[in-house]
């Protein structure tokens, strides 16, 4: 796969460098990517958990060798991390079947607030995700990779036996 567009000279990475055609929109994307993970009440496992879940759902090969796939354990499925990864989950999938149950789920566990800036950041992350799905940005491309899409695909058909 290559890329769909040049990338600009203006950003640091791959991403940035698609939204750098236009400096004042990639400055302010930066500026809430950074106070969606950096000033808000949830714990950044459980951001960065989530992200992980909504990287595979996306298919944003870039976003899924950042991390490698969720540690979210079966045993710890009402957990914070699990409920929060599980909505978001489900956010990716079809957003509108969430329902006023959901909800009711959720605030078993958070409260409002913490509520608003889940949804702002799974919002945020999967439109980011998908930016980088539809300009096939690939592994190559992520300077912070943990893997690479041949372990991850390797692990799983292990997984799957």
């Amino acid at each position: 796969m290559t890329i769909r567009i040049k990338l600009s000279d203006y950003g640091k990475t791959g991403f940035q460098k698609i939204l750098g055609h236009n400096s004042k929109i990639l400055d302010r994307w930066n500026e809430l990517d950074e106070a969606l993970f950096t000033e808000t009440n949830l714990e950044p496992d459980l951001l960065e958990q989530v992200r992980r879940v909504m990287a595979f759902e996306n298919k944003c090969e870039y976003c899924m060798v950042k991390g490698g796939r969720s540690e979210i354990r079966k045993e710890n499925s009402r957990s914070r991390i699990a409920l929060a990864a599980a909505f978001a989950d489900l956010f990716v999938k079809d957003h509108l079947s969430i329902s006023q149950s959901h909800f009711e789920i959720l605030k078993e566990e958070f409260n409002d607030k913490e509520i608003s800036e889940l949804c702002a950041f799974i919002a945020f992350t999967s439109a980011s995700q998908k930016i980088g799905r539809i300009f096939n940005l690939t592994e190559d491309y992520q300077l912070n990779r943990v893997t690479t899409m041949k372990e991850l695909n390797e692990a799983h058909s292990e997984e799957s036996k």
